[in-house]
């Protein structure tokens, strides 16, 4: 190998360094405040505990029951976290309703309209998993007081529910959806050792929740084959991504497994919540907001996948003798430390949608102190994480160390996920007096 390494690792912590500087200066002056009443009869501290119980009844279903593979299940977890938040400001106020103007009775127990609005969609989706969505909504009635607050929260529910679900009829979703950029030096083809056809590709062309087209916020393309750039990031996933001779300390390896898998934001978020007080509508607003801007990320990104179609670094590192870089070479059995996704390298799934959760927290909370303790359904373990840009570090730098992205691809990820939640929050989820 005749680049010089000792570049790439000085390239790569200055960008890390300009992402994470980025977060640290966008604070926007949309912090929780207090509301003066609760609707119907439920104590503050039980009723955002339904947002945790909810939680995890929508991950059982979308990925145990209905076996919707990553990164799908953000998707349909942003349907049920909007229709819960519509549910709770429609009653309560102190937040704008997401795309949606109706008023509940001011009367009606928020609890109880966000539990009948988590249960109505997720039952509309995925109806094969009734027992345990039946199961889920007695639970959560049973700790709410009979009576009419009750009945009209339950009722106000539904409508939200109603409301969300068909203003996401014919969205996309799973439409066929084909890759048909053709075979070229650069350009993504089935990756080793699965050699499976692009996966979930109908999400970059799926109607967004809040922005107003995948394309949006479709950043500029990947560095050219020729590139110092591309030569550098070359250089660096094949000598940290490797499965095998790689030059990645233990501790690189643990981040790059905690990141493969499906990570419990909405239970970390439930968290912060409990742990920080939150009312019910704060932490309705919390959820939404997160949610919806991480769907968006995800579209946005398989938009560029598809858009750009650039190749795997196990493509590349493999092929090599092919890219017209004099500063490459192939290596025909590299392999990456885990099984490359099957769909394109740029961008970053992981992070964009990790620079959206980032970018929409200093925003909520304002501050860069984001205070989450994050676990890993890859390590069955939990990480802390009290800033945003110790998680934007490690999101970035994980994808590299698994072998399966370019740097390029990460940061312009997380920069592209950043700005789609910075121009959201302009828009959406702001306070109403």
């Amino acid at each position: 190998m005749r680049s010089n390494r000792s570049a790439f690792f000085s390239a790569s912590r200055m960008t890390v360094r300009a992402v994470a500087a980025g977060l640290a200066v966008f604070a926007l002056a949309l912090a929780p405040s207090p509301v003066p009443a609760w609707g119907g009869s439920v104590s503050p501290h039980v009723a955002p505990e339904v947002f945790r119980q909810w939680a995890a009844t929508a991950s059982a279903t979308i990925q145990t029951d209905a076996r919707r593979p990553a990164p799908e299940p953000l998707i349909w977890q942003s349907f049920v976290s909007a229709a819960m938040y519509n549910a709770v400001v429609g009653i309560q106020g102190q937040y704008a309703p997401y795309r949606w103007n109706v008023r509940g009775p001011r009367s009606a127990s928020p609890a109880a309209a966000a539990a009948a609005a988590a249960h109505r969609v997720l039952l509309t989706y995925f109806p094969a998993s009734a027992p345990r969505l039946e199961a889920a909504y007695t639970a959560s009635l049973a700790k709410i007081p009979d009576g009419r607050a009750k009945d009209e929260g339950v009722a106000f529910g539904k409508r939200a529910a109603d409301r969300m679900v068909s203003s996401r009829k014919e969205d996309g979703r799973f439409a066929p959806v084909e890759f048909t950029i053709p075979p070229a030096t650069g350009v993504w083809r089935p990756t080793p050792t699965t050699h499976q056809p692009f996966s979930s590709a109908w999400m970059g062309r799926l109607k967004p929740l809040l922005i107003a087209s995948p394309d949006q916020f479709r950043p500029s393309g990947p560095p050219a084959l020729t590139s110092a750039r591309y030569t550098e990031d070359l250089a660096e996933v094949r000598a940290l991504g490797a499965k095998t001779g790689s030059d990645r300390s233990p501790a690189q390896t643990e981040t790059a497994r905690f990141f493969t898998g499906d990570l419990h934001i909405q239970d970390s978020l439930c968290d912060y919540a409990a742990r920080h007080h939150f009312t019910i509508a704060e932490t309705a607003r919390l959820l939404a907001a997160t949610s919806t801007a991480q769907a968006d990320a995800l579209i946005t990104a398989w938009d560029s996948k598809l858009y750009y179609g650039s190749w795997r670094p196990v493509t590349a590192i493999r092929l090599a003798d092919t890219d017209g870089n004099t500063e490459t070479d192939p290596d025909p059995e590299w392999l990456p430390l885990f099984n490359t996704p099957a769909h394109p390298d740029y961008l970053s799934g992981h992070t964009t949608h990790g620079g959206a959760l980032m970018r929409i927290l200093t925003g909520l909370l304002g501050t860069s102190r984001v205070d989450l303790y994050i676990s890993s359904q890859a390590t069955n373990s939990t990480r802390y994480y009290e800033h945003a840009d110790q998680y934007t570090r490690d999101v970035i730098n994980a994808r590299v160390w698994a072998g399966v992205h370019f740097r390029s691809a990460d940061t312009a990820g997380n920069r592209t996920g950043q700005r789609l939640a910075a121009w959201a929050l302009t828009h959406y989820f702001q306070p109403v007096h």
